[in-house]
Parts: structure tokens; sequence; C-alpha cells
């Protein structure tokens, strides 16, 4: 079905906002840090020499810097692959209720209206060593649970907050490929005598291949950029910077540190490699989805 527009203006129109909300905030920042990248600042901004590629040759010359690469790396596939598998077994226990289908599914999509910095407060006090239900319960069991001071135990608390904070959103798409898969073909897969596991293996899980795909594209995505409102309100990259990803230290080493070119240039990397992340994605991965 084709759509026809009265004015050849109109189709512009209506994408202009959203072309102005990209070029505003992302394209013009993005050419902004690409700028500062090759510059060093004072501390106010006053002044700045042009350094040429000493900032990234400064940065590839960091053992912090590898560091923050490793954390991210964990953090982030371990949101991504956490969050699809819980999302869809929710989903596939939410399409097999019959009675109370709604009100279900309604209190699975809450957790995606709270924000970032919201999910992470309320796990921080879940977890509290002196008072959170959570840490006094896993004490009760013999575990010490002190995420101030065990790296191990901060990443868990924010890899648990990022990906409770995201379950939702997989959780919609994964509920709507379910309804779409023809239950005709599972229906003559059970008279076969196929068992429900092996329904769901062989059938179900390889029609949702596109849907997991687009997911596992948007998670990767969402564990770089947006959980630093999570990572800030648990653990501010602590204990020492066992959470500190990269995005969490461009802040830290733009904003705290004052070092805005060693943070444009960090910002720079970072997009590099989530675009060939990307990429790679897109030619490899992608291959294997079937449609």
């Amino acid at each position: 079905m084709s759509v026809y527009f009265p004015h050849k203006k109109l189709p512009y129109l209506l994408v202009l906002p959203q072309l102005v909300i990209t070029l505003i905030f992302f394209l013009w920042p993005a050419e902004q840090a690409f700028e500062q990248a090759f510059y060093q600042e004072d501390a106010f901004g006053l002044s700045r020499e042009f350094v040429g590629f000493d900032n990234f040759v400064y940065l590839f010359n960091d053992p912090q810097y590898y560091k923050s690469i490793w954390v991210t790396l964990v953090f982030s596939f371990s949101v991504a692959f956490s969050g699809l598998a819980i999302a869809l077994w929710l989903a596939v226990m939410a399409d097999r209720v019959i009675r109370g289908k709604l009100t279900y599914q309604t209190l699975l999509v809450w957790p995606y209206a709270v924000a970032p910095a919201l999910a992470g407060v309320l796990w921080w006090l879940l977890f509290d060593p002196s008072m959170g239900p959570i840490a006094l319960w896993l004490q009760y069991f013999g575990v010490d649970w002190n995420h101030f001071l065990n790296g191990d135990q901060a990443m868990t608390l924010v890899v648990i907050s990022a990906t409770w904070k995201q379950i939702s959103y997989n959780f919609l798409f994964f509920l709507a490929g379910l309804q779409a898969v023809p239950r005709s073909l599972i229906e003559a897969a059970s008279i076969d005598g196929a068992s429900p596991f092996k329904r769901f293996w062989t059938i179900v899980f390889p029609l949702l291949s596109p849907t997991t795909f687009f997911l596992l594209v948007i998670n990767l995505v969402y564990a770089f950029f947006d959980t630093f409102g999570v990572i800030d309100a648990t653990t501010q990259g602590g204990p020492g910077v066992s959470t500190a990803t990269m995005v969490y230290k461009v802040f830290n080493d733009g904003f705290i540190g004052l070092d805005m070119g060693s943070s444009a240039a960090q910002s720079v990397v970072l997009m590099f490699l989530v675009g060939v992340m990307t990429v790679i994605q897109f030619r490899y991965i992608e291959r294997k989805v079937e449609y």
C-alpha cells in the first residue's frame, strides 16, 4: 500500500522535528566532542591548545582506560544476555496465562517507567549492607554482602539494577513476537508428539530471531550509553574503578577531573567501538536470523 501526500513539502515537514532534535542533541555534540579530542583545555575552559593526537596517545597508554573497557564489556554483555533471557521467560509465562492476563502484563511493564537513577537508588536501598532487606537476608545465609568494599558484589548490583530497568522493554517485544507466532504450527508439532521444550526451541524461538536480534542490538547500546544514571546512583564507579564503565569514565574525567580533551577523546573512541560492534552484529550475526 502506497501513501500519497497532497503537498510535496509535507513529508519533509513531518520529519523536520526529528531531524532538528537529532542535529541539536546528537550531531552537534558529536562534532564538538570530535573537535575537543584534538585540543587540551584549561580547567576553566578559557583557553585551549591544539595537541593533535596526544590525547589519544595518552589514553591508550593508560592502564585504567583498558580496565574501563573490560568493565564495560563484562557489564554490557551481562546486562544484555540476562535481560533478554529473563524477559523471554516472563513473556512465555505471561503468554500462557488465561485469567488475569492483562494484569500480569501491566505489572511486568511498569518498571520501564522508572528512571535509571531511581532504579539504581531502589536497588541500592535493597542491597544496603546495614539496612537493606536483601543484604540482611544474604547475611542470614552466611553471605557477607558489602558492595562498598567488594568490587564483584558492586558489579552484581549494577547489573541487577540495569537489567531490571530494561526487562520490561524486552518483555513487550517478546510478548508481541510470541503472539504473532501461528498457533497452527505449534498445534501441528504437538500432534506430532513434540515436547513443549522442543516446540519452543525448534519452532517458536527461530520465529523470534528477528525480535531477538533487534533487542540484542538495543540492549547493548543501552548498556553502553544509558546506564550512567544507574551506576552513578549505586556505586559511582566504585569501589575503586570496579564499576567505572567507559561512559562513566568519560563523565569522571571530564566533569570531575576537568580534563575535557581526554574526556572528548574517550567519547570518540566509544562512538567508534559501538559503531564497529553494531556493524559486526548486522553483518555477521544477522545472517543467522530467520525472517
